[in-house]
């Protein structure tokens, strides 16, 4: 029948893939007509296509709780069970968002915490904006990275209820996952290293400004003695400069005295 599980599909967390989602929500979205109309004979290379179609998330709206596309879709991957490789390719879907929450979604229903940690974190960076349908039917914008924090660290997302995921602390400690780095956290880094950076340019700038300014305050000490010494130089020179001319005038008063009266004498003879 078109709602059984796959003959070749694996239980999941010891049970049918399929009893992950609870009864009444099963029988509402077998009773839905999209369901009836677009999920029927779907394999797991076609419906690719009705993936790529989502333009929305979401569990259930409405008075009578509807099932909404996306999780139709959930069920007929639990259905089909299709290969690990696919519901990665969708994960790493960058071209379309509701397919990459989709596979998403479905990894954190049926995959083991290790895989869902390894292949769901990465997710954190995308924040791309999300279409989410509400209880009453309106229409609310996410984001990519807040509905994966949702999936990691919530215990109940689109009417489903999420298996039990361990803590990350706890599967660090037991060496399963290595400590998690946030790209924020290395944007952070760089942030701290340029400042530091600045710093250290701002004191090799001001070591060198105060080297410059000792250098030429030596330099004004090694030539302020030369300076004086010249000034004494001039000044002993003009103190002889001074003396010759001094003696120059005595001598030239001694000889026009000594000139007088010889002068006079001659006139009395």
């Amino acid at each position: 029948m078109a709602n059984r599980t796959d003959i070749d599909a694996a239980s999941v967390h010891g049970t049918n893939p399929q009893n992950l989602v609870e009864k009444i929500l099963r029988m509402k979205i077998y009773a839905a007509t999209y369901w009836k109309q677009h999920c029927f004979g779907l394999t797991a290379e076609s419906l690719v296509d009705k993936a790529i179609e989502l333009n929305y998330v979401g569990g259930t709206f409405g008075g009578q709780r509807k099932p909404t596309e996306f999780i139709c879709l959930v069920l007929k991957l639990l259905q089909l069970q299709p290969d690990k490789e696919i519901i990665v390719e969708f994960i790493r879907n960058e071209d379309y968002k509701y397919v990459r929450v989709l596979g998403a979604f479905y990894l954190r229903l049926v995959g083991r915490p290790k895989e869902v940690y390894d292949y769901l974190e990465p997710l954190y960076n995308d924040y791309r904006k999300l279409r989410q349908r509400q209880l009453d039917g309106t229409f609310s914008l996410t984001h990519m990275d807040e509905v994966i924090d949702q999936m990691l660290q919530g215990d109940y997302l689109f009417d489903i209820a999420l298996p039990r995921l361990p803590n990350r602390h706890a599967m660090e400690r037991i060496g399963q996952l290595e400590p998690r780095i946030s790209m924020l956290e290395a944007d952070f880094d760089e942030e701290a290293l340029e400042a530091e950076a600045a710093e250290a340019r701002k004191a090799a700038e001001a070591l060198e400004k105060e080297m410059l300014r000792e250098a030429g305050d030596k330099h004004k000490r090694a030539r302020s003695p030369d300076r004086g010494r010249d000034k004494k130089r001039r000044s002993r020179s003009r103190s002889r400069s001074r003396e010759r001319c001094s003696s120059a005038l005595r001598n030239s008063q001694d000889k026009q005295s000594t000139a007088a009266p010889l002068g006079a004498s001659a006139v009395r003879d």
